[in-house]
């Protein structure tokens, strides 16, 4: 055991550990295959805007409650309720879909009542570990979370990608659902004590109000949420792929796969970039510099004509995405006290998860009208038109996420 982080000789973290990545590749893989099944069976891509439309109602609705009902009851019992929920839609929709009678709104509903139950899924999670990990391993925690989930961006896609070509996307729904199923299970397993707070709470209309208001006074955090709405919301490529890979690049469901999971493929490979750069102290100009990237490196994915280049723009995304994303997460988490943790991360997941979900969209609305390369070009500059924007302000280009005594050099 010499050389092993201490968190992962912790039975109950390994059991979590490894339940939440076999789901998020489960779900990652499945809203691939919604995507793809929905181009399929209509061949428009403003129509495989709807399974985003689905996704940002339930998560612009929802997200708030999220974080009040995961400081309210038993998380652990929360998160089995919330796969359950999900693994019962997967099956429906695999049934239907490997009986050939699959429609276009039956796709989108179940993208709706998947990340209507995942609204409350992720901020249970995250409450989850601090009842599994000593407080003096969390970051080592969160280190190890952090990457496995873009792991699991990588893999879901890539394995949906080959599922659909040998058994459409009924296959990759069945594979969902067994996800769903093994984190059910290794949820009862885990030792934990219940995680029922003890106090009465205030109603939830004050606690809604109290979340929102500090975010509102609080520049850095809804600034950074703009930013990440100006990148996810007119950059949204994941949209157009399924159009890019049959029509344009000729790569078929494979090829797709592969699209869909390069974004992830870079993050993952830069990740040493990316650790080094946010404990910079001007980790207020890189979040500036890679939202403008991430829009130039759009454009330049719109145009390319061979996979090759295709996938390298799409790995190149990842790369800056990281490095937006991570300095965002770490303000949201810096600029809120603990007892506020939980709504304000529940507010900036309608930011995060939400403004994918509307981009799609918002890009498939503009595709029907421009063609899917021209309307993903055209967004791709919205985020560095918001960059050079911010830029002229003070408040992100001069902000870091560290103190001067131990960011790098």
């Amino acid at each position: 055991m010499a050389g092993v982080p201490e968190v992962l000789r912790n039975r109950d973290f390994d059991l979590y550990w490894g339940g939440v990545i076999l789901s998020q590749i489960g779900t990652r893989g499945a809203v691939a295959a919604n995507l793809f099944q929905v181009y399929a069976l209509t061949g428009s891509t403003a129509k495989v805007g709807l399974v985003g439309l689905a996704q940002a109602a339930a998560l612009l609705v929802l997200s708030p409650l999220g974080g009040v009902v995961a400081d309210r009851i038993d998380r652990r019992r929360l998160l089995q309720a919330t796969q359950g929920i999900a693994l019962a839609v997967s099956v429906a929709l695999a049934v239907v879909s490997l009986a050939g009678i699959a429609t276009t709104w039956m796709v989108v509903l179940s993208a709706l009542l998947a990340t209507a139950a995942a609204t409350f899924d992720q901020p249970a999670r995250q409450a989850l570990i601090p009842a599994m990990v000593p407080r003096e391993r969390l970051v080592d925690a969160f280190a190890l979370l952090n990457p496995s989930r873009e792991l699991a961006i990588l893999a879901g896609p890539a394995i949906a990608g080959v599922l659909i070509a040998l058994g459409g996307p009924g296959a990759v729904y069945v594979l969902d659902a067994c996800t769903y199923a093994a984190l059910v299970v290794i949820l009862g397993l885990l030792r934990v004590p219940p995680l029922v707070p003890d106090k009465p709470h205030a109603r939830l209309v004050d606690s809604l109000r109290e979340g929102a208001s500090y975010v509102r006074h609080r520049p850095v955090i809804w600034q950074m949420m703009g930013l990440d709405l100006s990148a996810t919301v007119f950059g949204a490529y994941r949209v157009v792929l399924p159009a890019f890979a049959v029509d344009i690049l000729g790569v078929g469901a494979t090829g797709y796969g592969l699209l869909s999971a390069a974004p992830s493929a870079g993050a993952l490979l830069g990740s040493v970039l990316v650790f080094r750069l946010v404990r910079s102290s001007r980790s207020g100009v890189i979040v500036l510099v890679s939202t403008a990237a991430y829009g130039l490196v759009v454009v330049a994915l719109s145009q390319s004509r061979t996979f090759l280049l295709a996938l390298l723009f799409a790995a190149l995304l990842g790369v800056a995405d990281a490095l937006a994303t991570t300095v965002r997460h770490a303000a949201v988490q810096i600029e809120t006290p603990d007892g506020l943790r939980g709504r304000v991360s529940s507010i900036y997941q309608m930011a995060s998860r939400g403004g994918p979900a509307l981009g799609d969209t918002v890009v498939g609305a503009a595709a029907g009208v421009l063609g899917p390369l021209t309307a993903l070009a055209i967004g791709g500059l919205v985020p560095v038109a918001a960059a050079a924007a911010a830029a002229g302000g003070s408040t992100i280009r001069g902000y870091s996420v560290v103190s001067p005594e131990t960011a790098q050099t």
